[in-house]
């Protein structure tokens, strides 16, 4: 299994505290079966202040610890990107992270309240080349009353990652109930762990892999934490990555759209887009001004 999003190198935000506390993370992760596991520190204004230049040195220095110490863990530099107005330009610049300096970029709002300008910064993203993916949607407190938008994002080309500790109950009933009804519908793309620890929020991908696979099955859950986390990797383009599979049952008309579900209909991004200014990039912009638009 490959790990997305989790806080693991040490001392840099609110996970590992310090280098023990992120070998005994490794080791856990080892121990669930991930082999692959992208390093994603946040980058908060004015509560985390790390770039890319800082978690690049420290993947490396973590890399090289566990290589000295026999761990077989490979890791991968990415961030766990708050949204800002000007995310296109600092990942231009490189003070933001996409994942394995891929398009594809982990992005997460605000826990408490929707910004106003949510959509408008994932279109930004979207019309660049890149592909945000939204972190654990399902542990949002303004999901419900904002689900509308997130279908509207998923819809236009934006990637979910839900948390594989949600699906367990961890975070709570509501938590558990949007990270289930989204892999019904057919909204996830990725199982994560965001794990801190080794104890309290620690590596339980491997647990979150069979509870999905309940619910979508073993197929959906193998895409679900390899599939797309390794194409991810790659770098390959949407296109050419397996769609979420989706119950028949909770298609619905949503925001005057046909009933197709969410896999339905043409994708909208070419075959081999790349990041900023890549090739038909632009000729989907009037298509997603539509699809956030509502």
């Amino acid at each position: 299994m490959i790990d997305l999003h989790c806080h693991i190198l040490p001392g840099i935000d609110d996970g590992a505290p310090d280098l023990p506390a992120a070998l005994d993370m490794a080791r856990a992760f080892v121990a669930d079966g991930v082999s692959v596991v992208a390093c994603t520190p946040h980058i908060v204004p004015g509560l985390y202040h790390n770039t890319g230049p800082g978690i690049r040195r420290a993947v490396a220095g973590l890399q090289s610890e566990l290589d000295r110490e026999g761990i077989p863990l490979r890791l991968v530099p990415g961030a766990d990107n708050h949204v800002t107005p000007d995310c296109v330009a600092k990942l231009g610049t490189g003070e933001l992270l996409a994942l394995a300096d891929s398009r594809y970029v982990l992005i997460e709002p605000p826990h408490h309240v929707a910004p106003q300008r949510l959509e408008t910064v994932f279109f930004d993203l979207l019309t660049a080349g890149y592909v945000p993916i939204l972190t654990h949607p399902e542990r949002l407190r303004w999901i419900e009353a904002q689900y509308t938008a997130i279908q509207r994002l998923a819809r236009a080309g934006v990637w979910m990652q839900i948390t594989a500790g949600s699906l367990a109950g961890a975070f709570g009933s509501g938590a558990q109930y949007w990270a289930e009804r989204m892999l019904d519908e057919g909204w996830v793309q990725v199982l994560a762990t965001d794990a801190h620890d080794a104890r309290r929020r620690h590596p339980d991908l491997g647990r979150g892999r069979a509870l999905a696979a309940r619910r979508v099955g073993e197929q959906e859950a193998r895409h679900l934490v390899l599939t797309r986390p390794s194409a991810v990797l790659d770098n390959l383009a949407p296109a050419e990555v397996p769609r979420p599979v989706h119950d028949d049952r909770f298609s619905e008309v949503t925001d005057g759209e046909a009933r197709s579900g969410p896999t339905g209909g043409d994708p909208i991004w070419p075959r081999r887009a790349s990041p900023a200014g890549a090739g038909g990039v632009r000729g989907i912009a009037g298509r997603l001004r539509r699809l956030l638009a509502g």
